[in-house]
């Protein structure tokens, strides 16, 4: 029982242990593996991947820098939509649905007629094809820092920050879900009647 205990203790430390692994570097000669980096873990790659799968990292980074922006805007838009910040006019004057209609929480997305949704994703489907292809992995789309060029040193800050506030708004946007599912309550109804634990 010892044996078992101390081999998992042993297994758990290795996990955050950095990975010695090939350097690669995007168009900005930046070792990609530095970018996102938290101090002390160093590179986390617990299951393995960068050893067994080299080859996959490129595009696992660009998916998670995608996801992370798409989370950042979810996130975002969750607060601004909780605070009843909506547009003026119709969703869908056809229904005869007002923005303000719309509830807050996950609730609120299915309430949104069928070719409303349908519309969110012929544009995901456009922005992801024709704008921000998939294959291009480096994240550079060529539209500048809210329209500026910035100086190399500058641009790796600023990926830095987008990777880690991407990854904490992927596991805030999961964790309002989640407290939704347990509460029965958005965000909102949760601040509003103090009843922040989801126990």
């Amino acid at each position: 029982m010892k044996f078992a205990i101390a081999s998992l203790l042993l297994a758990s430390v290795n996990a955050f242990a950095p990975s010695q692994v090939a350097k690669t570097a995007t168009s900005l000669n930046v070792n990609e593996l530095e970018l996102g980096v938290t101090e002390p873990l160093g590179v986390y790659d617990p299951l393995g991947w960068l050893d067994s799968q080299p080859e996959s990292f490129e595009r696992r980074r660009a998916v998670e820098r995608k996801h992370g922006r798409v989370a950042m805007a979810a996130v975002l838009g969750n607060i601004v939509h909780n605070n009843h910040i909506v547009f003026d006019g119709y969703l869908s004057p056809s229904n005869d649905l007002k923005f303000s209609d719309v509830p807050t929480g996950v609730g609120g997305f299915l309430t949104i007629p069928a070719a409303g949704i349908a519309q969110i994703l012929l544009f995901f489907a456009l922005v992801e094809l024709a704008w921000m292809p998939a294959s291009k992995y480096d994240g550079d789309y060529g539209v500048g820092y809210f329209g500026t060029n910035l100086d190399p040193e500058e641009k790796v800050r600023k990926l830095n920050v987008e990777l880690n506030n991407g990854r904490a708004a992927m596991l805030g946007i999961i964790g309002n879900f989640a407290s939704e599912a347990v509460t029965g309550q958005s965000m909102y109804e949760q601040y509003a009647t103090g009843h922040i634990s989801p126990f």
